[in-house]
This record gives C-alpha cells, structure tokens and sequence, in this order.
C-alpha cells in the first residue's frame, strides 16, 4: 500500500466519522457523548460543522478518531475467542461497563 493510497483511505475514515458523529449528535446527544466518547463541548462543535469544514478537517493526514480500549484488560474481554454465547455476552457487558467508567472519568 502506498503512502497516497494510504492517505486517501484515512481521509474517507475521517470524513465517515465526522458525518457519523454529528448523526449521532442529533439523534440522541447523550448516546453519541459515551459511544464516541467525546465532551459537552466537543459535540458542540461538531454538530455545527458545516460539509466543506468537514471535508477540509477530513482531508489532513492524521486519523481523527482513535481506539478507546487501551488497556490489556478490556481487549481481552473483547476477543476471548471459543468460549460459550453466554460467557461472550457477559464478558462484552462488562468490557461496556469498563469503558462507561472511563467516560465518566473523562467527562
């Protein structure tokens, strides 16, 4: 992969995830604040972001959004592959619980 392929693909990244946070913003903001684990004032500003602001935002060279597990502990929760339906449901419940305390934290 080259490196303009590469840019291109972190500018569509980019610009779906910026299209998709302020759907979410305005469909239910409480909902959007913890699953994309952003502030008050950061959902402010992107819920006012006009197309071509969003495009020019899209179009740098760094990815915008980031991986919110960053701990050994949820990642294991996350990927314990070969275990029962109902181990993997409650182990996924408590890897949400995990990360809705992170936000909590950060808010």
């Amino acid at each position: 992969m080259d490196t303009q392929q590469i840019l291109a693909e972190i500018r569509e990244a980019n610009l779906s995830y910026l299209m998709l946070a302020q759907s979410l913003i305005r469909s239910d903001r409480e909902q959007a604040l913890f699953r994309l684990g952003i502030s008050e004032d950061t959902a402010n500003l992107l819920v006012t972001l006009t197309p071509a602001q969003m495009m020019k935002i899209a179009t740098g060279n760094t990815l915008l959004c980031r991986f919110r597990m960053d701990d050994d502990l949820v990642w294991s929760l996350l990927t314990s592959h070969g275990k029962s339906a109902a181990n993997d449901s409650v182990q996924r419940l408590h890897a949400s619980i995990l990360m809705a305390g992170r936000h909590q934290e950060a808010a």
